[in-house]
């Protein structure tokens, strides 16, 4: 899967939170999503008010918009490693939830593994 196919894939399928999503697709994505927030904050120099920017504010409405298909990629991702989706509550936990929850997302494809929950 191609960079541009991964991001078609992940906004046709915007709150599709069934079937699977390969590794390629959600890595692609992820780097689309770090890609454009990392260009919406070079505006950060050009000031709204004294407290907010105008790369704040769009960086804000840009994660706004994505939430709902970045949470779906990253379910149907799980679900293609073997996993559940309650395996998204580790991005609750400050840290350590974070790095487990990217080594949940990079596990290799299960062929049609049962889907397990915790």
């Amino acid at each position: 899967m191609s960079f541009g196919e991964a991001i078609q894939t992940v906004f046709r399928k915007y709150a599709d939170f069934t079937g699977r999503a390969t590794r390629p697709e959600f890595w692609w994505w992820a780097l689309f999503y770090v890609l454009v927030a990392t260009a919406l904050s070079l505006f950060n120099v050009i000031r709204i008010v004294d407290s907010a920017s105008i790369g704040s504010v769009l960086s804000g409405l840009w994660a706004l918009a994505v939430l709902v298909p970045t949470l779906a990629v990253m379910v149907r991702r799980l679900r293609d490693a073997g996993l559940g989706w309650p395996h998204l509550f580790w991005m609750l936990v400050p840290v350590a939830g974070l790095i487990l929850l990217l080594v949940l997302l990079a596990i290799p494809t299960k062929d049609k593994a049962p889907l397990t929950t915790p």
